[in-house]
């Protein structure tokens, strides 16, 4: 910063928004407290993120600050997709709702897609996959989010690389019940030793386990298994909410740098016209791996999480 120009503003990915925060928005002493009021909802991000916010407000005091939330890509979802089958009180008394994440990734690979197939986004049909440390699907139903595979908390839906995914309540409240775990337990488990690191027993990193997998390691083989199986079944559940697939997105981390994984995932998926024999690449731009023709191609996109930041935070301060 010392060598570069003064920042004009500071843009903050801010992973939940909870019930009141649906819209990125300028981060004010009112936000922040309201972002403290909610950040055991995402307990692996939110009280990071707010650790760098106030650490960059003290920093930065003459600049505004912007928070762009993950949730508000998904903040249009029908109530079909985002309520929970539990009782009125539950719903309104304690908010259970879903909500969905990876939204800013999701924003920036939406765009990227449109542009690769010549289309405007609000044209697309898509299911878009976000694979990395957390791992989670959506349905793009003529450029919005109208499904997507987590809810409340970023804990549920696919297998991810420490995270459980989704898991039988019944499971659940029977540890809590008849084991006696601590609830506190169960949530340090479920959060930062499942996944793929819990199945293989050594890591959670899909380039390990490739790895260990071709070495004949029958874990790291099923945690592999595990892993793509969810994932093609959240893609199916998402292609649910679609009349028809324009194309599957990945990204993230292992999305764009996992060919085994896209391979793996996409030879499962017949049902939908979708095949193996993509292009093995490590993308570093937005790309198609299927083959020319396939009747419904795989696009790659690489992360955006910051650039569609730097998006948001100027369309704001533009907006005045």
């Amino acid at each position: 910063m010392k060598e570069g120009p003064p920042p004009a503003a500071a843009g903050h990915r801010i992973v939940h928004g909870g019930p009141e925060l649906r819209s990125h928005t300028l981060l004010d002493d009112a936000v922040r407290a309201r972002l403290t009021q909610v950040a055991d909802l995402a307990p692996l991000h939110v009280p990071q993120a707010l650790t760098v916010v106030d650490a960059a407000r003290d920093l930065l005091p003459g600049v505004p600050h912007v928070a762009c939330f993950d949730t508000v890509f998904h903040s249009g979802l029908t109530a079909a997709a985002r309520e929970y089958a539990v009782p009125a009180d539950w719903r309104h008394t304690y908010g259970l709702r879903r909500y969905g994440f990876h939204g800013l990734s999701y924003a920036w690979a939406l765009a990227r897609t449109a542009e690769l197939l010549g289309r405007r986004p609000e044209q697309l049909h898509l299911v878009m996959v976000h694979l990395g440390g957390g791992c989670s699907a959506c349905a793009v139903r003529d450029g919005r989010s109208v499904d997507t595979t987590m809810g409340f908390t970023p804990l549920e839906g696919l297998v991810m690389s420490r995270r459980s995914g989704s898991i039988d309540p019944g499971a659940l409240t029977w540890l809590l019940t008849r084991k006696n775990l601590p609830a506190n337990e169960i949530e340090d488990v479920l959060n930062r030793r499942s996944g793929l690191l819990a199945l293989s027993g050594t890591s959670g990193d899909t380039r390990d386990l490739v790895r260990s997998r071709t070495a004949g390691d029958e874990r790291a083989a099923l945690a592999l298994d595990v892993f793509t199986h969810k994932c093609r079944r959240g893609i199916a559940g998402m292609a649910a909410s679609l009349s028809r697939l324009d194309a599957l997105v990945f990204t993230g981390e292992i999305g764009e740098d996992q060919p085994e994984v896209r391979e793996e995932v996409c030879a499962g998926l017949s049902v939908f016209g979708l095949t193996g024999g993509l292009r093995p690449l490590v993308a570093e731009r937005p790309e198609i791996v299927s083959e020319p023709g396939a009747r419904v191609p795989v696009v790659v996109i690489p992360t955006g999480e910051a650039q569609q930041i730097n998006v948001e935070t100027r369309a704001l301060l533009d907006r005045g």
